[in-house]
């Protein structure tokens, strides 16, 4: 829906508009996962409907009755704390918190919104020192120092991010230093 902007731009649409979007688009990546001898685990919106989802409850519960009615053995991934998570719960559906390295959080728990200069964290150290604070303390310090509870089963890195590679690196040095296992969700 939203190409020129790969999906980061928020759309009015309703819950039916976004349940019928979701089946569809489920239904034709399990057909290229099934042509290439692969299987899907689990879904996670993008963009700005993840983001839309995480707040609004009807759209939340579209995208999780969608994600039930193509197969309710798909893990729903969203944002910790999130409408997503809860509407997956409620629906019955195994689901996945996930937590951002290299965005920043706003008070409210929110990712903060990719327009704003500081939405992105550039520097692979202070994310890095993020993660490892997530994982072990359950909290985020958000953009205006507010320190926020949070659960973290999975872990986001966005690709066009500064140096996403260095990134990765880092974390998974530093994460195997720390102790902490890294697997696939729902292994």
């Amino acid at each position: 829906m939203d190409r020129e902007f790969f999906g980061r731009r928020e759309l009015p649409i309703t819950p039916d508009e976004v349940f019928s979007l979701v089946c569809t688009q489920v239904e034709h990546l399990r057909k290229i996962a099934s042509s290439a001898g692969a299987s899907i685990s689990h879904v996670k919106p993008h963009g700005a409907l993840y983001n839309q989802a995480a707040r609004d409850p009807s759209l939340a519960d579209a995208i999780a009755r969608a994600v039930k009615s193509m197969d309710g053995q798909l893990i729903l991934f969203g944002p910790a704390g999130s409408q997503l998570i809860a509407a997956g719960m409620q629906r019955g559906l195994k689901v996945a918190q996930e937590v951002f390295a290299d965005r920043n959080y706003g008070g409210d728990g929110q990712l903060i919104l990719r327009n704003h200069p500081l939405a992105l964290i550039k520097d692979v150290t202070a994310a890095v020192h993020r993660v490892v604070r997530m994982l072990k303390c359950g909290d985020v310090i958000a953009l205006n120092g507010t320190c926020l509870p949070i659960v973290a089963d999975t872990l986001c890195v966005h690709g066009d991010g500064a140096d996403p590679l260095a990134l990765l690196q880092a974390l998974r040095y530093t994460l195997n230093q720390q102790g902490i296992n890294i697997s696939a969700v729902g292994t």
